[in-house]
């Protein structure tokens, strides 16, 4: 399916080594703002507590935020969850302070600020289950790139894959370098949306080099540089529809999914958009300057002898 057709293939590679000076440099401020600031872990991985209220009427943020400050509480983080009436808040825990005695502490401002409010649940998370959970989603990360890295290189040759790997890393590292740059809460919300990123991440880069590899076998006479230019250039249409799509699902989370998707989703506009940028701009240069050349990809004979039977 194609909404337009380019007659001409646009000279991707030409830029190749300008892209790549972008993409290393960007590369470079995000692991300063990983390695200098660090990144702002909710409480799902430094411990704390979970209160959700319901009211009678729209909450009043506003009015729930000055009363939880007057008690000294100037770090919760209070939101809607769900509708106008449900109120999430998030209060991280310090020192020796019990759980139990908090929330009936809180819970007491708001009943005072407000009758109408009911206290729906409290869930607690001890510092020991988020340091777990900050361990467990390392190495989920870990899991999930070295099985990607496995699967690049069964299925295309090592220049090709190891430029694959390079451009998801590269969406990772900056999608985390944006988060820790603005300070924005990493939760497992947003832990997921990156676990999500590396997959799409790496279909876009499959799909492209397909196309190369297909290129190889149709357009004998060309150039390594032609070959993959009309490689990126007849996949662009396909590429436009997927992402936008994807780009509308998750805008409308964005803006209609409440705090509780709000990082979730702009970590995944982050990816899509980065992603789109190294599957084109970083995994294709990256590839060329490797030294991939059409006897990467067309190794096997059995190849053609397959394709000519009945």
């Amino acid at each position: 399916m194609e909404f337009f057709k380019i007659k001409r293939d646009i000279p991707f590679m030409k830029y190749g080594k300008v892209t790549t000076t972008i993409s290393l440099v960007t590369f470079i401020l995000a692991i300063l703002a990983l390695s200098l600031k660090g990144l702002n872990l909710g409480i799902d991985f430094t411990g704390g507590m979970l209160i959700e209220v319901s009211y009678a009427h729209p909450a009043d943020l506003g009015a729930i935020r000055t009363t939880l400050e007057a008690q000294e509480m100037s770090e919760v983080a209070v939101q809607n969850f769900g509708t106008s009436r449900d109120v999430l808040i998030r209060v991280p825990m310090k020192g020796e302070q019990g759980g139990a005695h908090l929330s009936e502490q809180i819970f007491s401002s708001l009943k005072a600020q407000d009758p109408s409010a009911e206290l729906r649940r409290v869930e607690f998370v001890g510092p020991q289950v988020g340091q777990e959970l900050y361990e467990s989603g390392i190495l989920a990360l870990l899991l999930v790139i070295a099985g990607i890295m496995a699967y690049l290189s069964l299925r295309f040759a090592w220049r090709f894959s190891v430029a694959a790997i390079i451009a998801n890393m590269h969406d990772i590292v900056i999608i985390l370098g944006m988060f820790a740059f603005f300070q924005w809460e990493f939760t497992l919300s947003v832990l997921a949306g990156v676990l999500a990123i590396l997959g799409y991440s790496v279909n876009e880069s499959v799909v492209v080099f397909d196309r190369v590899r297909e290129n190889f076998r149709k357009m004998r006479r060309a150039s390594v540089e032609e070959v993959i230019d009309n490689a990126i250039t007849a996949t662009m249409s396909r590429t436009i529809i997927t992402h936008s799509m994807t780009q509308l699902m998750v805008l409308a989370m964005f803006f209609f999914g409440g705090e509780a998707l709000h990082n979730f989703a702009l970590a995944l506009t982050i990816g899509i958009i980065f992603g789109i940028y190294s599957s084109v701009l970083v995994a294709c240069p990256v590839a060329l300057a490797l030294g991939v050349s059409r006897a990467d990809l067309l190794l096997p004979e059995r190849e053609g002898a397959i394709d000519n039977r009945p």
